[in-house]
């Protein structure tokens, strides 16, 4: 780490690490500073590019979050919880074992596509071959849709992803138990992410991420590594909008009978319509129609 200089001085810079109200900041210097923001404000993330006043050696103050190209949340009907910023790709990563949610998966590709944010869908622990198989059937739906879906199972390599994630900034998101840090420390030896066991009776990953951090392969392609989400409100994308975030939608709205169809059972629905004659796949559908039915989905 290179000693900070120009204590006084204003420094732009990027956060790397989140850790609730405290940031971690890669300054112009060449400088890390932990951060705070100024006043009561939050809402920082990884991926922010901000302007910073250091107040020692190694510590300093968020004055300014710079405008974002991208913003990635999660929310419920009462707050909003921002995961990542200026990210080009987000990598969806399922596993068949512990099974993965598809709902949760629907939901990632929701956000996404309401940011213009890249998505790829990453099936790891590709060596469990019959399990594998099974997740993969499902999944082939989404390839279908335009979604690339890459196998790969990160204890043995995880290289396979670095041609996906070139000249990106990308970030891992899906369930704990999944192996996203076992795909950080696959790609970055060096990071050394905690990485826990799963439940059998419960099916379910052990929590081990604490916080985002973000980690740069070459001095184009870069990672952020997120804490496991079970849950992925989208309370801060409104119901007209939501039909949109369904590509296969696109090209039926506004041919329904009603002009505020809401594609949950209205007469005369061209995305009903679509779904019956096998345009669309039922399944996506009805995870749609589960979005916009109940009233919020907490974080």
């Amino acid at each position: 780490m290179k000693p900070a200089s120009g204590l006084a001085t204003a420094l732009s810079g990027e956060i790397v690490a989140a850790f609730g109200r405290h940031f971690l900041v890669n300054a112009a210097n060449g400088s890390l500073y932990s951060c705070v923001m100024r006043g009561k404000r939050s809402g920082g993330a990884c991926g922010d590019h901000v302007e910073i006043r250091p107040t020692t050696s190694t510590q300093g103050v968020i004055e300014t979050i710079l405008p974002r190209s991208t913003s990635l949340y999660r929310s419920d009907p009462y707050r909003q919880k921002l995961i990542a910023a200026n990210i080009t790709q987000m990598v969806i990563v399922v596993a068949a074992i512990p099974s993965f949610s598809e709902e949760l998966v629907n939901r990632c590709l929701a956000a996404a596509e309401n940011q213009h944010i890249r998505t790829l869908i990453a099936l790891n622990k590709s060596d469990l071959a019959e399990p594998t198989r099974t997740a993969s059937e499902s999944l082939a739906l989404y390839g279908s849709l335009g979604y690339p879906v890459v196998q790969l199972s990160a204890k043995i390599d995880a290289s396979v992803l670095l041609p996906h994630l070139q000249g990106h900034l990308s970030v891992l998101v899906g369930q704990s138990g999944m192996g996203k840090s076992t795909i950080i420390n696959g790609l970055i030896p060096a990071a050394n992410r905690a990485t826990g066991g799963i439940s059998a009776a419960l099916d379910s990953g052990r929590h081990t991420t604490t916080h985002a951090r973000l980690y740069a392969l070459d001095g184009d392609t870069r990672l952020i590594d997120s804490p496991g989400l079970q849950e992925f409100g989208l309370n801060h994308i409104c119901s007209a909008e939501l039909a949109w975030e369904f590509v296969e939608f696109r090209r039926y709205l506004g041919q329904c009978k009603f002009s505020n169809c809401r594609h949950t059972g209205e007469p005369a629905c061209a995305i009903a319509q679509a779904a019956n004659e096998g345009r669309i796949d039922p399944r996506r559908l009805a995870f749609y129609q589960k979005l916009v039915s109940p009233p919020g989905t907490s974080l």
